[in-house]
Order: C-alpha cells, then structure tokens, then sequence
C-alpha cells in the first residue's frame, strides 16, 4: 500500500513569508514646510499597513535621508528650498530604481506634471486633497499601480486651453494689472485712458475669458503667478 503523500513547503507557508504580508509600505516624506509635512505623517501613521520612515525638508537632505532608509515610496514635494521636488526624484532613482515616488503639490500646472512624468512619478496629488486619498494613493503606488501617465497630462492639455488667447494687447494689460491688485480707477490712472475704457475692457476680458466677475479674473491671475513652480524655491 502506498505511503500517504506529504505536504509540500509550497502548501505550508514559513513565518518569514507571514511577517513579509504584514510589512508596512514604508514611506518617506520631503516637504520644506513643518506642519504639512508633520500632518501627512501623522495621516499615514494612523493609516493600518504603512508607516513614515523618514521626513526631510530640502532635496540635498532628502537624497541624504533616502539612501539609508531605502523608503518603498516618497511623498515628494514639488517646489524646496534648493531646487525642486523633480531634483531629488532624478537622484533617488539613481540610488533606488524600484522606490515609488508621488508628486504633493500646491501647484495644479501641466509643466509640473509632465517634469513629474518624465522625473518617473507614478502619481501626483494636490495638497488640498483629503488625508484618506493620501493614503489611498500611496496603497495603489505601492502596490505597483501608476496613475500618472502621458495620456493623462495629453488630456489635461487639451482640456486646458488658454483663455487669455483671444484677448487684444489692451486687455492683457488691464488683466495684468487686476493680478496687482488695482482699482479701475487706478488702472486708467496707470493707462493713461478714461475709467469706462477700463470697465469696457473689463466687461470684454470677461467675455473672452467665461468669467463673471473681477474678482475671478485677480484669482487667475494670481494662480498662474504660482504656476511658475520652478522660480520660486522655498514657498
């Protein structure tokens, strides 16, 4: 009678492979400011299965701080102190070509994501985004899913057009000096020109640009001044 077979080791999985399930994601985070980077971490610390392993607050410190701890992912701010967050991807893949890297940003520019596409970021999240969609994305990076890819910034081009294209010289200039914060009256005082050319070009600007009111032509303005991510280091 044959003897009854035995188990084979694939069948009976070792406390190594347990403990190597219940890893934490291990997660880096670069951000120059405290308090954004000490509230994403305490977000991902009460998060069950991924811990913060490092934080660093400029690219020098980060590239420094990466190599030792060697993080599964790295929460990257776009914009440091001494250069900016698509630097410090550039030189972490160097050193760690399997870490995962995800873009956090103030900045909602398509310059800065196609730089975090080309810098290998596999997913880019704006700061006002909510904590649990933090950690979600990090969940989904870390398990090798990338949500950022160049039909995303083809499609945020597209749809992106910009709206400032059918505006006359005149107009530019009066949207400019909104952005500065000037009056109408101020403005014609600036120009040159009577106070009711102002409002006209105003009223015209408007219309070009499907906005209703002035104070979303001066929050525009003021967006696209941020939007120039890559000169102004530190904010």
């Amino acid at each position: 009678m044959p003897a009854p077979s035995q188990p084979t080791a694939s069948h009976a999985p070792s406390a190594s492979d347990a403990g190597a399930r219940q890893s934490p994601v291990t997660v880096m985070i670069v951000d120059d400011h405290e308090v954004v980077r000490r509230g994403i971490a305490e977000v991902v610390e009460r998060t069950d299965g991924m811990t913060v392993v490092a934080e660093a607050g400029s690219v020098a410190d980060g590239v420094r701080r990466a190599g030792l701890v060697r993080p599964q992912v790295l929460l990257v701010d776009l914009q440091l102190p001494d250069g900016t967050g698509i630097d410090l991807l550039t030189a972490v893949r160097e050193q760690l070509p399997t870490a995962r890297a995800i873009v956090l940003t103030s900045f909602d520019d398509d310059d800065a994501l196609a730089a975090a596409l080309e810098a290998g970021a596999a997913a880019y999240l704006l700061k006002s985004v909510r904590g649990a969609e933090i950690t979600d994305v990090i969940r989904a990076v870390a398990a090798g899913r990338t949500l950022l890819d160049e039909r995303t910034v083809a499609r945020r081009r597209a749809g992106h057009e910009d709206p400032t294209e059918g505006l006359t010289p005149s107009e530019l200039r009066v949207l400019d000096l909104i952005g500065e914060g000037l009056s109408n009256r101020e403005i014609a005082e600036r120009l040159g020109v009577a106070e009711k050319t102002v409002k006209n070009h105003i009223t015209s600007l408007l219309a070009k640009m499907g906005l209703q009111r002035r104070t979303q032509v001066a929050a525009w303005v003021a967006s696209r001044k941020h939007a120039g991510w890559r000169s102004e280091p530190g904010h």
